[in-house]
């Protein structure tokens, strides 16, 4: 089957998570991936439970669709198979602490001599500029920097993180669109070139409303529960046996809300919530009033009744509830395939549903050092060099 960037090769030396997702999705694309990972313990996820047959999960999880070598670069010989191997590639990404790359000798300006047309895409924590470059950073570092973490839980609460690693798969996606805009460029015009972006700067693009508020009223956002910062009613409520959702987010919502869900046609008059900016001026009111009501029903209950009135709404789920939800199920969101190691995986589907370029596992996550061989093999080394390879502990 046809995909779309069958003919792409990335050369793939990050780890964890942030870079494995974005080459994860190049690779469900189409694109020959080939993981370096440092000699000889390989990718720090590879210690991350839960385990399956000594095989870690986490590593499963973002990098299937990926060739596996593990490689000494801190050795010359190592790096002469880099190098070897950056000739034929599309791609290059990394997301070691900014200046480790020079010290390697992988930076760009070093891969660019080797390789004029490389795409060269660095991911770090603070970005390759800036007063924090030199800092090594994770996630939860970049939600305090961005201000996420101020905004998240309930009002009056202290600092929450995003329950995923919001900033490490806003990085992947980030590293994504911008390969594929600079793969395009190349298409067009043979020219290589270099990104460089953070886990910072990627979270805080996300931040829509919240700068909004801050640029054009001078508003600081804090945590708000589950509640919108500019549409109400639009947020979570407890009902008699869990929680649920509730989306009246224009005029037309809440007019039907009030009237077929709620029974309370009488709050379409009160002065208070005649409009949406007099609803979130006076959200706390609106939400007790609806708190007290929803609390009476069985979610079931409510749910389909919003549903009657073409409200948006919906349940809010513990994981194992979304994993056996049957739209999930019918959206082809779990997929099953067979690991050399672990056996059967069970692994997320692919959110994009292409009609003519489809993702596709072709291949599981690879064991360390699966393909070193196969990929050497490929850049004409000899069967004598790879041994020799080998026995000093380069591959």
């Amino acid at each position: 089957m046809q995909q779309a960037l069958q003919n792409m090769r990335v050369v793939d030396l990050t780890q964890v998570l942030a870079g494995p997702y974005c080459t994860m999705v190049l690779g469900d694309l189409g694109a020959d991936v080939i993981k370096v990972e440092k000699y000889p313990d390989g990718d720090d996820t590879r210690t991350m439970r839960p385990f399956v047959k000594d095989e870690s999960y986490c590593y499963m999880m973002v990098n299937r669709n990926k060739r596996g070598i593990r490689l000494n670069i801190k050795e010359e010989a190592g790096r002469a198979i880099l190098y070897d191997l950056v000739k034929t590639a599309d791609v290059f990404i990394e997301n070691f602490r900014p200046g480790t790359t020079c010290k390697l000798g992988i930076d760009y300006e070093t891969l660019r001599a080797v390789n004029p047309g490389l795409i060269y895409c660095s991911i770090s924590g603070y970005g390759q500029t800036g007063p924090y470059s030199h800092k090594g950073g994770f996630d939860i570092m970049a939600q305090g920097l961005s201000g996420i973490m101020s905004m998240t839980g309930e009002k009056g609460g202290r600092p929450v993180k995003s329950g995923i690693a919001i900033h490490d798969i806003a990085a992947g996606v980030t590293a994504l669109y911008s390969i594929l805009a600079a793969y395009v460029h190349k298409i067009r015009t043979g020219e290589g070139q270099y990104i460089d972006l953070s886990l910072v700067d990627s979270g805080l693009a996300w931040t829509v409303w919240e700068a909004a508020a801050y640029f054009g009223a001078g508003e600081v956002s804090g945590p708000n529960g589950s509640a919108h910062r500019v549409s109400a009613p639009y947020q979570g409520f407890q009902t008699k046996n869990g929680h649920i959702l509730i989306g009246a987010a224009n005029q037309k919502l809440w007019e039907r809300f009030c009237q077929d869900v709620i029974d309370r046609p009488e709050l379409l008059e009160d002065p208070r919530f005649i409009t949406n900016s007099d609803r979130i001026r006076h959200v706390d009111e609106l939400e007790a009033i609806i708190r007290e009501i929803i609390i009476r029903e069985e979610s079931q209950y409510w749910l389909e009744k919003l549903d009657k009135a073409g409200i948006p709404s919906g349940p809010i789920y513990r994981y194992d509830e979304t994993m056996n939800d049957p739209h999930i199920r019918a959206r082809e969101m779990i997929i099953e395939y067979e690991h050399p190691a672990a056996g059967p995986i069970v692994n997320l589907g692919f959110p994009a549903k292409f009609s003519k370029t489809p993702g596709q596992v072709r291949r599981p996550a690879p064991c360390l050092g699966q393909h070193t061989r196969e990929v050497l093999r490929e850049l004409k080394y000899s069967e004598e060099a790879i041994r020799e390879l080998e026995e000093n502990q380069i591959i």
